[in-house]
């Protein structure tokens, strides 16, 4: 009869069994979550190094194709065009990489600067198919975090990390 009770009783988990094993998945999940999810300082530098590669594309495509490319920015993101004979500008679509593009949430762009001046009505960067490139910086932001991507006279782009070129003060050379 004893064996029988014993038998009848135990046979599913006590509340603190439950509790811990809530607990160990919750820091399961709470740590694969971290490490899955970069931080905002890594996505910032992906998006800049994106930028940065897409505006050097851009000025080789101007200087193969014999026409000017344009890059804006607007709001939450950016976007190509090219210039036509009796057209003028049009967007550039169809192409994977010149494609008009949004941000990330919470990232901007937060300063272009044209041969050390603010550019003063819209964010607009233009690549002439023959001449010196101008010397630029666009600052892109994210929280606190930021990057400049920097532009020189002999078409070499760059990514400076917290760089604060984008300000006022002179873009590199």
């Amino acid at each position: 009869m004893i064996a029988a009770i014993m038998i009848k009783r135990g046979r599913g988990f006590t509340l603190i069994e439950v509790l811990v094993a809530l607990v160990i998945m919750g820091l399961f999940v709470g740590l694969v979550t971290v490490i899955v999810r970069p931080d905002e300082r890594t996505l910032l530098r992906v998006e800049a190094e994106r930028l940065a590669q897409l505006l050097d594309l851009a000025g080789t495509e101007a200087r193969i194709s014999g026409r000017p490319v344009a890059w804006t920015a607007d709001g939450p993101g950016y976007r190509f065009w090219r210039y036509r004979e009796n057209i003028g500008w049009v967007e550039i679509r169809g192409n994977e990489l010149l494609r008009a593009r949004t941000l990330p949430q919470g990232m901007a762009i937060a300063g272009l600067l044209i041969e050390n001046m603010r550019a003063r009505d819209a964010m607009r960067l233009e690549f002439n198919p023959q001449g010196a490139t101008m010397v630029y910086a666009i600052k892109l932001a994210l929280g606190g975090e930021y990057y400049t991507i920097a532009g020189s006279p002999v078409g070499e782009v760059r990514v400076l990390p917290g760089q604060d070129k984008a300000d006022g003060k002179n873009a590199p050379r």
